[in-house]
């Protein structure tokens, strides 16, 4: 008998770590390998950030917080949702987790039971699916074509909500394919939410502040606050302000939504890193301009990646509102053979002869519930995407 929970049966390895872990160690055993696989800003954390930890090491903030976090922080949070999206919440209705995956994990644990539904959009997060099924729920994925910017339609939405439904996700803009939603768009989704009072909605804001060429996402709530008691409104420190490893993920929501996963909270990691709270409260109070530096290097890249990717034979690419990604399509590619012999049957092969016979790791559709594509994340300098590019055109060129 196995000692290991039939539970984890229902959930895989995250396949974007798995491809990043792949790639640095073809790079340790010498190969020359570009990894455009990891959701990551290559930016480094701004440096009245990291002194900001450090004067709080130096002053000795280094015990326990309150479980949701630091009294302080949870102020600059909801400071942060009102002054960036007009939300009211206040300090007891915050909380601040490891991270956004953390928050993600204590909502679905806390709320769902065995059987409940939660709707999710795809393209999507590879880790939406399997928290859900970790937490006894039931994942209803809802495809969202590239014909309508890969966004959800407010007549999908309505069609895949069932008694059993308990969530809806939003992630705006969205991790794999870089679509973002204007309150134009969500308006449309919130009508449909108005007519199921039971259906609660969680909206992964993180790439909130990554968006281009002057489009503002919105959030649930901003646009119809008739949802606010059965929203919870994510964000965090990660994208925006280059904090990856400090592990900051923050929501705003119900106060009894905050208890329930606070209780959770209290009996797996309790409060998160206080020297992270330290440096996560200097970054929302402290100077903002240089996320407009940050999105206006990204936006360049985006640029280039959308156009090298559409001269590659086989590829479409999308162009994005937002985000470090992008999503193409490779079913001009499906069924051909590289020119090592290998067969292209479907987009994992496809990413598979690209690492093997280029050097350069993606990441294939299907770890984001929707084949025949590939995601690639253009948080990386720009002569490596450049030569990325060159190279995936080299390899398309090359299908017979």
């Amino acid at each position: 008998m196995s000692i290991i929970a039939e539970r984890l049966d229902r959930i895989s390895p995250s396949l974007t770590i798995a491809m990043a872990t792949k790639a640095r160690a073809l790079k340790a055993a010498g190969r020359d390998v570009i990894s455009l696989s990891a959701g990551e800003p290559d930016f480094d954390t701004p440096q009245f950030v990291k002194d900001a930890a450090i004067a709080a090491i130096q002053r000795g903030e280094t015990k326990y917080t309150d479980v949701a976090g630091t009294m302080a922080l949870r102020k600059a949070v909801a400071e942060k949702f009102r002054r960036d999206s007009g939300l009211d919440y206040k300090p007891e209705e915050i909380i601040v987790s490891t991270g956004g995956k953390q928050v993600i994990f204590n909502a679905m644990v806390a709320t769902l039971n065995a059987g409940d539904e939660a709707i999710i959009p795809t393209p999507c997060w590879v880790s939406y699916p399997d928290i859900v099924a970790l937490a006894d729920g039931k994942p209803v994925f809802v495809p969202c074509g590239q014909n309508n910017g890969f966004k959800l339609r407010a007549e999908d939405l309505e069609a895949a909500i069932t008694p059993k439904t308990k969530w809806v996700f939003i992630n705006n803009p969205c991790n794999p394919t870089g679509a973002a939603y204007s309150k134009e768009d969500l308006r449309a989704i919130c009508d449909v939410l108005l007519r199921h009072p039971n259906v609660w909605v969680f909206t992964d804001d993180i790439y909130e502040k990554l968006a281009y060429d002057g489009f503002k996402p919105a959030t649930i709530v901003e646009v119809e606050p008739k949802l606010r008691s059965r929203t919870i409104t994510m964000n965090g420190c990660s994208k925006a302000y280059a904090m990856t490893g400090w592990r900051i993920g923050f929501a705003g929501a119900p106060v009894e939504m905050i208890k329930a996963m606070d209780k959770l909270q209290s009996q797996s990691t309790s409060n998160t890193s206080s020297i992270s709270q330290a440096a996560a409260l200097a970054a929302l109070e402290g100077p903002q301009g240089f996320i407009d530096e940050m999105v206006a290097v990204y936006k360049t890249r985006r640029d280039l990646v959308v156009s090298m990717l559409n001269a590659a034979p086989g590829i479409a690419c999308h162009k994005p509102e937002g985000a470090f990604y992008v999503f193409p399509s490779v079913h001009g590619c499906i069924g051909k053979t590289s020119k090592t012999g290998k067969k292209i049957n479907n987009d994992e092969d496809f990413v598979l002869a690209l690492l093997d016979e280029e050097g350069v790791a993606a990441v294939h559709g299907a770890a984001f519930m929707y084949p025949g594509h590939f995601r690639i994340s253009y948080a990386t300098d720009t002569e490596s995407l450049r030569e990325a590019c060159t190279r995936i055109q080299r390899f398309c060129q090359g299908l017979r």
